[in-house]
């Protein structure tokens, strides 16, 4: 059975002027292109989803031997941490536009290749610069295959957006905790170098380019339902809203921006806080690690959960409040109870592959897929990048963690009350 029949528009079917087939018709069959697409579209989803987190969870292991070798304050350090969100907003409100030129698969495809320069170049970097625009190099690649992801689902899988998002979001959390577990493992047994231990992780970006080679000539793609393809003409779809104007659009940027900011703050400064609190840095990986191995059973669970109801509201209201248990723990016990504290935030931290599914929800049509997602994604993530930055400044000039955790676990408060306005029972198209 589908996981939300209602997202597809079944008016779109078949262009408006196309003549009816009779019954005993046979449908025409899908090109090679498109069976190609239909089995390797999920291979690349997964290749890709693994390669949209190393670039940052890996120098978040790391951050502290890097600032040191390259000579950067607690503040710089936190700006550090801020450019990932910087450009996901920056280059992820492009993605729309290169798509439409050049087809979404190719855009993923030149960022999976854009991924895999930035983290091969980044290890020879001799100073901050140059670090950053490695860096940058990378978090260009993913932020436009962050924006095209939840559009290729809607394109070839508009019946399976739960399972198929629950997917890619699955190999994304795996992705991001292997990186924060093997990082510095894997940098001690290369002689505790922290350039090959961050270099080592383009070698799994170099494969995630070869599933899309196949799939940059598929410029319109072929969507899938249960029954066959769909053979729906691009000209068929109603014009979509300007998302500015739109309520629920809006709703969803704040709470993908807030989930965003507690997310790379995480992944930034848990280990530091781990650390500072008398932990192994080693340990401190693995806590990372821990966190973020939370959503990948759970980033398959949470979207097929929340393709099957109407309102989404409870589920940001469970997992915002296991985000303010697991910030309190951090903040009375950070050493004791440090485990339980990375379970917590970990299953917190879920709200990403949530605010991705309800991307898909919150439209009916491809069209307004692409524009709801580089609109939420774009806008969401310049909310976000204050936060990492806040909390390195608050950590150099208070010396400690207490204002900045407290500040992680304020920020819960109203991601909760945007979260729930979002995950209402209406579209982008409806509103106005």
């Amino acid at each position: 059975m589908s996981d939300e029949p209602k997202t597809l528009d079944p008016t779109a079917a078949r262009p408006p002027t196309a003549a009816p087939r009779a019954p005993s018709e046979p449908a025409p069959a899908p090109g090679r292109a498109s069976r190609w697409a239909l089995g390797l579209v999920p291979v690349g989803l997964v290749l890709a989803a693994l390669n949209l987190r190393p670039a940052i969870t890996s120098l978040g292991a790391l951050l502290e031997e890097v600032s040191a070798d390259l000579h950067m304050s607690g503040t710089v350090a936190g700006v550090l941490t801020s450019v990932p969100p910087l450009c996901f907003a920056l280059f992820g409100v492009m993605a729309p536009r290169l798509a439409r030129r050049f087809g979404p698969a190719a855009v993923v495809c030149a960022g999976m290749a854009a991924i895999f320069a930035g983290l091969l170049l980044r290890p020879f970097a001799t100073g901050t610069a140059a670090f950053l625009a490695a860096s940058a190099l990378a978090l260009m690649g993913i932020a436009v295959s962050n924006v095209l992801m939840p559009v290729l689902v809607k394109r070839y899988f508009p019946d399976r957006i739960g399972s198929m998002t629950g997917l890619y979001s699955m190999a994304l959390a795996l992705g991001t905790s292997l990186a924060a577990a093997l990082t510095v493992p894997v940098t001690d047994s290369l002689g505790g170098d922290w350039r090959l231990g961050l270099g080592v992780w383009a070698v799994l970006a170099a494969f995630a380019v070869l599933p899309w080679l196949p799939l940059v000539r598929d410029r319109a793609g072929t969507p899938r339902t249960e029954t066959g393809p769909v053979t729906a003409a691009p000209a068929a779809e109603a014009p979509v809203r300007p998302m500015v104007r739109s309520r629920t659009a809006w709703a969803l940027a704040c709470f993908f921006g807030l989930q965003a900011t507690g997310a790379y703050i995480t992944m930034g400064w848990m280990p530091q806080i781990f650390r500072d609190a008398g932990v192994p840095a080693s340990t401190a990986g693995v806590l990372l690690a821990v966190t973020m191995a939370m959503g990948v059973p759970l980033a398959f669970v949470i979207p097929r959960l929340a393709g099957r109801m109407r309102h989404q509201g409870p589920i940001v209201i469970a997992l915002g409040s296991c985000g303010l248990i697991g910030y309190t723990g951090l903040l009375l016990a950070p050493s004791g109870g440090a485990w339980v504290w990375a379970i917590l935030l970990g299953v917190s931290n879920c709200s990403f592959p949530l605010a991705l599914t309800m991307i898909g929800l919150r439209s009916r049509t491809g069209a307004g897929v692409v524009r709801l997602s580089a609109f939420a994604q774009s806008v969401g993530y310049l909310i976000s990048i204050p936060g990492p930055l806040l909390v390195g400044v608050l950590y150099q000039h208070t010396g400690g963690w207490n204002v900045p955790i407290a500040l992680m676990g304020g920020l819960l408060v109203p991601q909760i009350v945007v979260g729930f306005l979002a995950g209402r029972d209406r579209t982008v198209e409806d509103e106005g």
